[in-house]
């Protein structure tokens, strides 16, 4: 690929808040490049871009899709490889691996909701990966939609230095196009051609006054960039012509100094063909991206890539799909070098070689095949063994490793189990292949239930999970909630004799132990404290070791509700044995007998998990917050301050804590988070412990 073509490449991804219309644009965009001959619509289902059942049922993006477009611009063709991400919570994961790639992002607004809570969380993902952006904002169409409004709130709550480089004509109903700032004409689309037809005419007169202020600070801020132009301007502040103006904002949007501000209403045709121009004018190509970084596993040296097809190839795998036709794919972004179909590649993040058999450009769910890919491009490959998310691929010669992505902790857990004992295996492969694709999702068997436990980022990701399980895989499984483990604990010291005698003709059995059982000296001591005070011979030597065997295996199933014991501390203190009838069984069962009966004396209680808790929330919030924690028997134990958000950390029942993401997101309108880990066992409130006793003896 000449540098030319690299120069006219844009890669680029799609983000916003749930439905600021995504892939709506994105559709529109594939209508206007002449990549869809028809229009896809997310109401109806027809997206091209949602290819999933479940995204066409629900209207919901779940998994990114990739595309390449062209655009002719300024006489030139551009190449714009786009990702569409989803715009829900639980999904961040898709947003997350998307813009670790990505050399700009197109972040998508409505003009009546203005930046929402999901807004937010992908504008610092933005941050994260230092993608410059551009905002468009769509919608402008609907009932209650204020473009100035957005854009302040682009300033208050992300923090943007939004410039607007255009302004609305009308809005609502009214809406029928742009004034563009930079060349101070208006832009008005014609309906009859869809919106592929629009004419350009003077600035109408009642918004001559707010045009000439809005591109009077537009040419203020350019000329602020440059000291040239800061001159141009003193002298005739109109003298600044377009391209430098276009050249300005990129250098600006590029160092990511500010974002240019754009509107439109995708719905309704509008907007989109300046969109992809801004996209080609201001947005960064492979070369404007600094130089990929990584570590050469063979010496933990740094080394540099430069976007440059001669040097050793390397590239980061950054989303594994699994495709009906071809089976496994792996996207992958090329930062150095080239790769040629059916060559091998090594995955320092393994150690191991990979044959690459087939490389191609991915269309949505269509594949067109490709001979190579060189730096700079966005490609997918089949073919090979064992790729995860996150891996690099690099020349076997020239190893290296880059720097990989961050997922979060998945939030909440269901077990699940086939409907029938044919699927068990067959359900553990399908368990495996959903999680090489989700790096979010995470399976583990519960030892003590024997059940396996599902793990994700919200009840919406678990739900779509079971859903392809139920399709893909043509699996049906049952679903529940998840079991807490509860504990139980003595708390009382008795002491108890138990003899166990049996005679059944022949040699009988006979064991007698004389016992003081209660809590561990410890309270930190896990297990059986076991004390031999047996005088003068008493009970045999040999039968001590099966006694407190029997002890250890009576602690996994409590008297209450067969809860194992954390601890316990028995101590033998007499008992007697028959000379032919006792033997190492007759005393094991006694143990187990004799434990029964002192536990019910012994005060035993029920103990829960306490799970420890941090909530990240803005300010506004932390009395609903700690209201709702408190109703969940939570004790706050304080409460940090930050700037603009404030941290709670509480101590709280893991039984009540079921459900509490969405109820979190209810609470805080989307916009707080939280963490939890296990932290102690502690006794059940009576009026619970009944209950809970009561539920599983039935």
């Amino acid at each position: 690929m000449s540098s030319d073509k690299l120069k006219y490449t844009r890669n680029i991804g799609i983000m916003a808040h749930i439905d600021a219309g995504k892939t709506t644009t994105t559709e529109r965009i594939l209508y206007y490049t002449g990549r869809n001959y028809k229009l896809g619509e997310v109401h109806e289902g027809t997206a091209t871009m949602d290819w999933m059942v479940q995204e066409q049922e629900r209207g919901i993006t779940i998994t990114s899709a990739a595309t390449t477009v062209n655009w002719d611009f300024d006489s030139q063709a551009y190449r714009l490889n786009i990702i569409d991400t989803p715009g829900h919570v639980d999904f961040t994961v898709e947003v997350e691996r998307s813009l670790r790639v990505l050399d700009g992002a197109v972040a998508v607004f409505c003009a009546v909701g203005g930046v929402e809570p999901q807004s937010e969380t992908v504008w610092k993902q933005a941050d994260k990966y230092k993608v410059p952006r551009i905002c468009f904002i769509n919608k402008m169409d609907r009932a209650g939609a204020d473009f100035f409004a957005v854009v302040d709130e682009l300033k208050d709550k992300l923090g943007a230095n939004a410039v607007p480089l255009q302004i609305p004509i009308g809005a609502e109903d009214t809406f029928q196009g742009v004034v563009d700032l930079i060349s101070n004409k208006a832009i008005i689309w014609d309906d009859q051609s869809k919106g592929m037809n629009y004419s350009e005419g003077p600035v109408p007169a009642e918004m001559a006054e707010i045009v000439d202020e809005y591109r009077t600070r537009l040419i203020e801020g350019c000329a602020e960039e440059e000291d040239e132009l800061m001159e141009k301007y003193f002298n005739d502040h109109n003298s600044i012509t377009e391209e430098e103006m276009h050249r300005i904002i990129r250098q600006s949007v590029i160092a990511m100094k500010i974002t240019p501000v754009i509107c439109g209403s995708a719905f309704k045709n509008k907007g989109v063909q300046n969109l992809l121009d801004a996209i080609c004018l201001y947005l960064p190509n492979p070369y404007d991206v600094e130089a990929v970084d990584g570590i050469n596993p063979n010496t933990d040296q740094a080394e540099v890539r430069h976007v440059d097809s001669e040097e050793p190839f390397a590239a980061l795998a950054f989303k594994i799909a699994t495709d009906p036709f071809v089976g496994r794919i792996a996207f992958f972004r090329v930062y150095s070098g080239s790769l040629q179909s059916g060559s091998y590649v090594l995955n320092s993040s393994t150690g191991k070689k990979e044959r690459i058999s087939r490389i191609m450009q991915m269309h949505a769910n269509k594949q067109i095949p490709l001979d190579s890919i060189e730096a700079g491009d966005i490609g997918a490959a089949v073919g090979f063994k064992q790729i995860r998310t996150g891996d690099t691929l690099c020349d076997e010669k020239h190893p290296i490793i880059l720097e990989s992505m961050t997922f979060p902790e998945p939030v909440i857990s269901v077990a699940i189990e086939p409907r029938t004992q044919d699927d068990v295996d067959k359900l553990d492969i399908a368990l495996m292949k959903l999680a090489e694709e989700d790096p979010t999702f995470k399976i583990r068997t519960d030892q003590e239930t024997g059940q396996t436990v599902i793990s994700g980022m919200g009840e919406l990701h678990l739900d779509i999970l079971t859903d392809r399980l139920r399709r893909e895989f043509k699996l049906e499984v049952n679903q529940g909630a998840p079991q807490v483990a509860y504990r139980e604990a003595v708390t009382g010291t008795v002491q108890h004799r138990e003899v166990y005698k049996k005679q059944t003709g022949g040699k009988g059995k006979f064991a007698d132990i004389i016992f003081e059982l209660g809590p561990a000296d410890d309270p930190e001591f896990k297990g059986l404290q076991f004390v031999n005070e047996v005088k003068g011979g008493n009970i045999p030597k040999e039968f001590i070791a099966p006694i407190e065997k029997g002890f250890k295996a009576a602690m996994s199933n409590g008297v209450l509700a067969g809860f194992a014991l954390e601890s316990l501390k028995v101590k033998l203190l007499d008992g007697s044995f028959h000379a032919v009838d006792s033997d190492a069984l007759s005393f094991e069962v006694c143990a187990k007998i004799g434990f029964k009966e002192a536990a019910r004396k012994a005060k035993s209680v029920l103990l829960e998990p306490i799970m420890k808790i941090e909530v990240n929330c803005p300010d506004n919030y932390v009395g609903d917050v700690t209201g709702d924690l408190n109703k969940r028997r939570a004790v706050v134990e304080n409460i940090d301050a930050k700037v603009k958000y404030q941290i709670v950390k509480a101590k709280v029942p893991l039984s009540e804590m079921f459900g509490y993401v969405t109820s979190l997101r209810t609470v805080t309108s989307g916009r707080g988070n939280s963490s939890m880990e296990f932290s102690h066992y502690q006794e059940v409130p009576k009026f619970i412990a009944e209950a809970v006793i009561e539920k599983i003896k039935g």
